[in-house]
């Protein structure tokens, strides 16, 4: 049998590379993301760097990503057990002024490639009937919290939601289907409004446990694919600080 790997997209910052580190130590990895020097940096905060492997993919260019994938696999000998994405695009875009390009490149990493990664890695003859469980990284911004320039993100966000939700029932017993919808956390992506003092006092006082770190995301997807959670499927587990309690 193939060795058994985590899948985890975006795995070069923020949540991604938490989660890696996390993982690192219990299970070998397949981390992926687009600059070959941010990844390579990444994996070598993870234990065991010379275990984990590296997939190169631009996820907002959809075409070829499930036959370059089921490639990859093949040549390193390898079967994803796990698949965590955590790859994702972030974006402040008024309804007035939505660009489709932006939008379409949006959704492509935050929905699309989530399509394209799961039709080989639930293949048999690709990927063995490894896979166990699919974590997804959504965002509260899908149900919870609305703010204004935010419909595309949200809409994408909440698009994952509901395929998990039928994901969980079509794969089910063999593959457990989850989202994670975090909170404010400061990672990478959003640097820019941490760095304005006045968000962050209107975050801190709008979140009863105060604001989040990646590690706090990380160990939700931990226990989500994890045996522990062996009889949890099509759940939105929440992970805010009690923002979404704090109405």
């Amino acid at each position: 049998m193939p060795d058994t790997c985590t899948l985890i997209t975006g795995a070069a910052s923020g949540f991604g590379r938490s989660i890696a580190q996390r993982l690192a130590p219990s299970q070998r990895l397949i981390l992926s993301d687009i600059s070959p020097e941010r990844l390579e940096a990444a994996r070598n905060t993870c234990a065991s760097p010379e275990r984990h492997l590296l997939w190169l993919r631009d996820l907002s260019r959809l075409e070829g990503i499930g036959d370059d994938l089921a490639a990859f696999l093949s040549a390193q000998g390898v079967v994803v057990g796990h698949f965590i994405h955590s790859a994702g695009m972030f974006g402040l875009q008024p309804a007035r002024a939505n660009e489709m390009n932006f939008v379409s490149r949006l959704f492509n990493v935050n929905l699309f490639s989530v399509m394209e990664i799961i039709r080989p890695l639930t293949q048999k003859r690709v990927n063995k009937g490894a896979l166990q469980s699919i974590t997804l990284i959504s965002s509260t911004a899908s149900r919870i919290v609305a703010a204004a320039g935010y419909s595309a993100y949200a809409a994408s966000k909440g698009a994952l939601n509901a395929m998990a939700l039928s994901l969980a029932v079509e794969l089910a017993p063999a593959v457990r289907v989850n989202t994670v919808l975090p909170g404010i956390v400061g990672t990478e992506m959003n640097r820019e409004h941490f760095a304005n003092p006045d968000f962050v006092a209107a975050m801190k006082a709008t979140h009863p446990l105060g604001l989040g770190r990646p590690e706090d995301i990380a160990d939700a997807v931990e226990f989500l694919s994890s045996d522990h959670a062996r009889w949890i499927t099509g759940q939105e587990m929440v992970v805010d600080g009690g923002r979404s309690a704090n109405k």
